[in-house]
């Protein structure tokens, strides 16, 4: 990954505030739902006189009205959670390849398209989460999760979550069709439940005692720590994580990010967002308002995420685990993972 430089910088922030691009409005169509994000509009907004119009929605419903709007369209830029939405909105053509040296330097290339269509800007990474009352050794790969020793004591949510169908997507990428197969299949002997509710729910299962382990995204875990949430926080001291796969391929990261809208009608607004979502202070504000990981290398954590400790990242294509979606969902269903 590239280093983050405090030049590069304050050279983009002072870009942004030139008169060249201090006028006009971006039309931004969004699935993230953080109250938090608004400071990362507010801040763009003031810092360039570009005035933002937001759509909220569920992802695929934002990618089927782009589809449907067409050519008329007035979206320029379109954000949303997990790369195979990402990649679902390039397959959809509601995307559009940009030229940015901005964002080629500052998002490692294994978090962004390879036809520059869609960029990363924050990252969650999806480890195991275990009770430390009862489980003296957890599991410490995504593969190990499926051993026998594991029966009735996993908590996971439904194949039909993205989250799971990405981590499905890459144990497919970094092990084989078969391999996955037989992953998937170990899941599902191993489940404590029926996969059901959010990633908070599964953590919430360990404190229920209706389940010894769960696999979540990182920032669920680090909102708890940073904040009280209801059925997880009093009982917070009780969980311990692993980061899966440390001398193999590193722990699976789901990705937040966006791309320019195929007819975006403010083109130039719109990648000058995007840059600006690469800036220190944008990125910085990713982990501290919403617990995520930086896209761009050495940018400083929050103490909620800090408190996680440092761990080795899958750096796998991204793209590639995004193209293998449709056989992990073959896979959900031929092992009846509901």
């Amino acid at each position: 990954m590239l280093k983050s430089s405090s030049a590069i910088a304050a050279a983009l922030f002072a870009a942004m505030t030139s008169a060249a691009a201090a006028e006009g409005e971006l039309n931004l169509y969004s699935s993230r739902h953080y109250d938090t994000d608004e400071r990362l509009y507010t801040d763009f907004e003031e810092a360039t006189g570009i005035k933002i119009n937001r759509i909220e929605g569920k992802a695929d419903e934002l990618i089927e009205r782009m589809k449907a709007e067409g050519a008329n369209s007035p979206a320029d830029v379109l954000l949303t959670v997990d790369t195979s939405r990402l990649e679902r909105a390039k397959d959809a053509g509601v995307l559009q390849s940009i030229d940015s040296t901005v964002l080629e330097d500052r998002i490692p290339a294994n978090l962004q398209d390879s036809d520059n269509q869609w960029y990363g800007f924050s990252q969650r990474a999806r480890i195991i989460f275990f009770d430390k009352n009862d489980i003296a050794s957890p599991p410490m790969t995504y593969v190990d999760l499926a051993k026998p020793e594991y029966k009735g004591m996993v908590c996971h949510r439904s194949s039909s979550n993205v989250y799971s169908q990405t981590l499905l997507a890459s144990v497919i990428e970094n092990h084989g069709t078969e391999a996955a197969k037989s992953w998937a299949q170990g899941m599902v002997d191993n489940f404590a439940r029926d996969p059901q509710g959010g990633d908070t729910d599964q953590l919430r299962g360990i404190v229920s005692g209706e389940c010894e382990i769960s696999v979540a995204n990182t920032y669920y875990f680090a909102r708890a720590l940073r904040k009280d949430v209801k059925g997880l926080t009093p009982d917070i001291e009780m969980i311990g994580w692993v980061f899966p796969a440390q001398d193999a391929e590193g722990a699976h990261m789901n990705l937040s990010g966006g791309g320019v809208a195929a007819h975006a009608p403010n083109k130039d607004n719109a990648v000058l967002f995007l840059e600006y979502l690469a800036s220190d202070q944008a990125q910085q504000y990713f982990s501290a308002g919403n617990d995520e990981f930086p896209a761009v290398d050495g940018v400083a954590l929050a103490e909620s995420v800090q408190k996680l400790g440092e761990f080795k990242a899958d750096e796998v294509d991204l793209s590639a685990v995004a193209k293998n979606v449709s056989e992990a969902q073959k896979i959900f269903n031929e092992v009846d993972w509901n």
